[in-house]
């Protein structure tokens, strides 16, 4: 039986509203990929944004509906064909790795399945109404994080600070590591001023705090930072090793943060990885969203990177129609149980 490929659309539905800086979220689209040959069976979200992705562009579906037809010419030909659509790339990495797996859903074999070894997350606090956030902060706080990232940028700032002032009287630098996300909220002086509260507060680090556009800004920010600077946003549609090296070298970021389904899937995530490892820029990873399929890819890849610092992979249970994984969050960790079983019906019955 010869290589075949489908693709379908699927909308993930959240369980509540999701505010963030640039509008409130209510469904997630994803697309995925189903890859068939001699009875085996292998899987792939394309994770994408609307209004953020690279390749959030109206022939889209048609791209993905070429490389499902062009299958035949494998991975390495196909990535390199995808440059401009990297969410397709990172779907057709974990599909090829699904096929040639003896299980679907192990790409990348290691103690985080076998051992079930958890990995460290932070929790997120998502952008709302000061009694909102303040619900999430205590609900995370109860189960057991010690990293918290909360987004800013979206309601009055001296409430933001507020809130988090309010974390760190109760709970001191050593037990509670506090981050926070403006998703590009901020001009030059207003991020001066925000981060100068930040650093007072002892927050661990700010992402994104000015556009993506303003990278002189950027750089004049992070040269004079009261507080570690990550970019986020900042990397996408950074497609070649050239123009990765050049926003390194022009902005010199302390870190860098690293969606996969932005920036090429597992390839181009381990190019900014040694770039940055070369400049001494620290980085984490995070997911764009996507359902436990993308999700369990990202864990398993970066599990293997023995990173210490938290990842952001705990948005597994923001969906009501999620693909039912063995994947969990519990004490601030997400972890693979192993006992749990995956269930791909509404995939195999969408991408027939």
């Amino acid at each position: 039986m010869k290589m075949r490929a489908t693709f379908c659309k699927y909308d993930l539905i959240f369980k509540q509203a999701s505010g963030t800086s640039r509008g409130v979220l209510k469904t997630k689209t994803s697309y995925f990929i189903k890859i068939t040959e001699n009875n085996r069976v292998g899987y792939g979200e394309c994770g994408l944004l609307k209004g953020l992705s690279y390749d959030d562009v109206p022939d889209y579906e048609d791209k993905l509906s070429w490389a499902c037809n062009h299958i035949h010419l494998g991975l390495e030909s196909l990535w390199s064909d995808l440059l401009h659509f990297p969410s397709i790339q990172f779907g057709l990495e974990q599909a090829f790795l699904s096929l040639q797996s003896s299980h679907p859903f192990m790409l990348f074999p290691s103690p985080f399945i076998s051992a079930q070894t958890p990995i460290p997350i932070n929790g997120l606090i998502w952008m709302g109404d000061q009694n909102f956030m303040s619900q999430q902060i205590g609900a995370i706080l109860n189960n057991g994080f010690n990293c918290v990232k909360m987004k800013i940028g979206a309601i009055d700032v001296d409430q933001e600070l507020a809130l988090l002032r309010s974390i760190r009287q109760q709970y001191p630098e050593e037990v509670i590591e506090l981050r926070v996300d403006a998703n590009g909220a901020f001009d030059l002086k207003t991020a001066y001023k925000v981060m100068e509260s930040l650093q007072e507060i002892g927050v661990h680090s700010i992402e994104q705090p000015l556009p993506v556009q303003s990278i002189n800004d950027l750089a004049t920010l992070c040269a004079d930072a009261p507080i570690p600077v990550a970019l986020d946003e900042s990397l996408i549609g950074c497609l070649t090793v050239a123009q990765k090296e050049h926003l390194l070298d022009t902005v010199k970021p302390q870190y860098i943060i690293l969606k996969p389904s932005f920036i090429g899937g597992f390839k181009g995530s381990d190019q900014w990885i040694q770039l940055a490892d070369s400049r001494g820029i620290g980085w984490w990873a995070t997911s764009a969203l996507e359902s436990n399929i993308g999700l369990n890819a990202i864990a398993q890849w970066v599990f293997l990177k023995n990173t210490i610092l938290p990842q952001g992979l705990g948005t597994g249970s923001l969906y009501t129609n999620n693909i039912p994984a063995p994947l969990k969050v519990q004490k601030g960790t997400l972890a693979y149980d192993s006992k749990a079983l995956w269930n791909t019906k509404i995939i195999d019955d969408l991408c027939m």
